[in-house]
């Protein structure tokens, strides 16, 4: 497939404006001028600076404000300084592949590399106030998010949720882009048909699902995060983070959290969590694997975040 690079678009996301050599359909686009861009993703062969900095089985080079991969039969990459992706890509790469990591990966290093703490899972707004879902790959994070759009709640982010500190180190959470990712079955439990729908590049049963609908377009406070955790229990079980682990599963949920040791940014990560913990409700849900329970764990979400208005 040909790369797109024959126009150059300009777009709005994770609160930045984008200037991009590639075709981006994910993010809304916007009318600016390329040098007034706060971020920019060009194509550039990255082949002899790879092999200059690159060792044996590495598949990252990290230095403060410079994070170059490789993803084998896809691209280079290099995120420098917060305001530059470069994209290498590999001759018989898919489109859909190489936006894949722009939107993912570099992004996620790029906002890392302008202090601002990438959160791995959805996020949404409830009666006027962001929550996270957070969990590892497979946890149900979108499925859920889904759930809770289905009630008529929108979406601030699906991958890679920006959460910044304001003057008064209250933690906001920043839109991403307008799209989900859900895989067959939990269209099926929502009776969404996949035939209109684009699958996510190697994955054919995943599928990306625009909600511009559904989007917030407003940075919102984040009053809570859920940690979402599968397991061979046979219902659903909740409990509080307490105080010192909140440290922990803000750091685990970081999105490619090795990044932050390696670029030397453990002592904002801490700060940063440290303004945070006290502020934010935290629980854990446990769900079986055994049965679709994102209706129920909806359910939980709503009845927690009414407890906390009414305190």
């Amino acid at each position: 497939m040909m790369i797109n690079t024959l126009k150059k678009f300009t777009y709005r996301a994770f609160g930045l404006s984008i200037f991009s050599e590639f075709f981006l359909p994910e993010l809304p686009q916007i009318d600016m001028e390329e040098h007034l861009a706060s971020v920019k993703v060009h194509k550039a062969d990255l082949t002899e600076l790879w092999s200059e900095f690159s060792m044996p089985d590495r598949y990252f080079v990290v230095e403060k404000d410079f994070i170059m991969f490789h993803v084998p039969d896809t691209a280079i990459y290099l995120v420098k300084n917060g305001r530059e992706i470069f994209v290498s890509p590999i001759k018989g790469s898919e489109e859909d592949q190489i936006r894949l990591y722009i939107l993912g990966t570099c992004m996620g290093a790029l906002l890392m590399q302008r202090m601002v703490l990438p959160l791995h899972g959805s996020a949404l707004v409830i009666d006027g106030k962001a929550y996270a879902i957070v969990g590892d790959s497979g946890a149900g994070k979108s499925t859920l998010a889904s759930a809770l759009l289905k009630r008529g709640y929108q979406l601030l982010s699906d991958d890679v949720i920006p959460v910044t500190l304001s003057e008064k180190n209250v933690p906001i959470v920043t839109p991403a882009y307008p799209q989900q990712k859900l895989w067959q079955e939990s269209l099926d439990q929502f009776g969404i048909d996949s035939k209109q729908l684009r699958p996510i590049i190697d994955r054919e049963t995943k599928f990306a699902v625009p909600v511009r609908d559904q989007f917030a377009g407003e940075s919102v406070p984040l009053a809570g995060v859920f940690e979402l955790i599968r397991s061979d229990v046979n219902e659903i079980e909740v409990a509080p983070i307490q105080k010192l682990e909140r440290f922990h599963a803000l750091f685990h949920h970081t999105y490619r959290n090795f990044l932050v040791s390696r670029s030397g940014m453990m002592d904002w990560h801490f700060s940063t969590s440290a303004s945070m913990v006290n502020k934010i409700d935290f629980h854990r849900l446990i769900r079986p694997t055994s049965h679709f329970t994102a209706d129920k764990l909806a359910d939980f979400i709503l009845t927690r975040v009414k407890k906390e208005e009414i305190v």
